[in-house]
């Protein structure tokens, strides 16, 4: 029987060997199982980075880092630094060190929000069954849209691919495969460009030769323990009595004998909502003087009510993290009478805590969170008996992100942000 194929490129399905027949180029898919599979995980190739390069054609051909200061961590970095050894999470010094001529770009999450809900709904349009993993990333379940769609599902995704490129400038990569366990590895295998397929009768073959780690959720300290019971490959898990393992490592132990056999029952649930969500920065020598921590708190306050925004979300806790000189980590809590999303109330509950604790500082790193999540016409009420100029402030706040949405992210700069 013939192997099914598919043009990545003019989307022409064909069992011919080689280069496509009908447009000649050479990026097909093949795969026995192509055409029935259903679970889908959909990754952007370095998101950030190629949102900037998109955005500045002169970076375009460059190492970009997105991040900032020279003791900040990487929040992530185009391919070309990824060649040079430049990693997610990386100290900044160390980037720098290994990739000189990198260009640093500071994040710019309103940008990424937009650009991840125009994927969104890119993908909502063939399936309502869309569970998002970040901004970036997103797992889809396209069971029984063949019919309405008039194409099987990796015909449907391929055409996501080249759509996304040609409207919006930046690459995805696909995984395809039975379940969300399988297609999250999938989609990592062929990157960027990628679209790889793991198919069911091929499961344990490739599943059983890769490191444990290869497993999402199994860490640095998973894979010592696992390692020390002489477990270094998914295949030695999969010969371990199920016994064995759940009376070594509990929950984990059961849940890593199911998933060695490519077992994975977790539907795709697009009601799947974050839990919290944060923002933070590390200086680069540390800060006591509270007129500079202020103005850091006003930033990545700003910066997570855009991102709040952008997710039509709000939070009623707000929490504010410090890491002092010795490294020790301060977190701080506060619950508001009514969830939001407005920067100025992040700002004014996170200010509270650090007045408070000045005198333990200088600090190395500052960061502000929001959880216990709602949807965003839950937040903000238009009147605040406690604090009458809440109102107001709403209402400028409101009227900024209307101009800068119109000219641009530093259109309005508030005073408490500069130095």
């Amino acid at each position: 029987m013939d192997t099914p194929a598919l043009c990545r490129d003019c989307l022409t399905p064909s069992a011919a060997e080689g280069r496509c027949p009908a447009c000649g180029s050479p990026r097909r898919v093949r795969h026995p199982e192509l055409m029935t599979l259903s679970t889908a995980h959909v990754d952007c190739d370095a998101f950030y980075a190629s949102v900037e390069k998109r955005d500045d054609p002169a970076i375009r051909d460059l190492p970009v880092i997105i991040g900032g200061g020279r003791r900040g961590v990487v929040s992530t970095c185009c391919y070309i630094a990824r060649i040079k050894g430049v990693r997610s999470a990386m100290p900044m010094f160390k980037a720098l060190r290994l990739c000189p001529e990198a260009v640093v770009v500071p994040p710019r999450m309103a940008k990424y929000a937009e650009v991840s809900r125009a994927i969104r709904a890119m993908m909502l349009e063939l399936t309502p069954l869309v569970e998002p993993l970040s901004l970036d990333e997103a797992f889809l379940d396209l069971t029984g849209t063949g019919r309405l769609h008039g194409a099987p599902p990796a015909v449907l995704l391929a055409r996501l691919q080249a759509r996304v490129e040609a409207e919006l400038g930046i690459t995805l990569s696909v995984g395809l495969s039975h379940n969300k366990f399988l297609a999250k590895i999938a989609s990592d295998l062929d990157k960027p460009r990628g679209f790889a397929v793991i198919g069911r009768a091929e499961t344990e073959a490739f599943l059983d030769p890769k490191p444990v780690g290869l497993i999402w959720g199994v860490g640095a300290a998973a894979v010592a323990s696992l390692e020390r019971e002489g477990i270094r490959r998914i295949g030695d898990l999969r010969r371990r009595e199920r016994k064995y393992l759940i009376e070594r490592f509990g929950a984990l132990g059961d849940r890593l004998w199911h998933l060695a056999r490519g077992e994975d029952s977790r539907a795709v649930s697009p009601d799947r909502a974050p839990k919290s969500i944060s923002h933070e920065t590390t200086f680069d020598t540390d800060i006591g003087d509270p007129a500079e921590l202020r103005r850091h708190l006003w930033i990545l306050s700003e910066e997570l009510s855009a991102r709040a925004k952008a997710k039509e979300i709000g939070g009623r806790t707000i929490t504010l993290k410090l890491r002092r000189a010795d490294f020790a980590l301060l977190s701080r809590r506060h619950t508001l009478d009514a969830p939001t999303q407005l920067a100025d109330r992040i700002f004014r509950a996170a200010e509270v805590p650090l007045i408070r604790d000045l005198s333990q500082g200088p600090f190395r790193l500052i960061g502000v969170g929001i959880s216990e999540l709602v949807p965003a016409e839950r937040c903000d009420p238009a009147d605040d008996l406690l604090d009458a100029g809440a109102g107001k402030r709403r209402q400028v706040e409101r009227a900024s992100d209307l101009i800068r949405s119109r000219f641009g992210a530093n259109a309005i700069v508030l005073g408490r942000a500069l130095r």
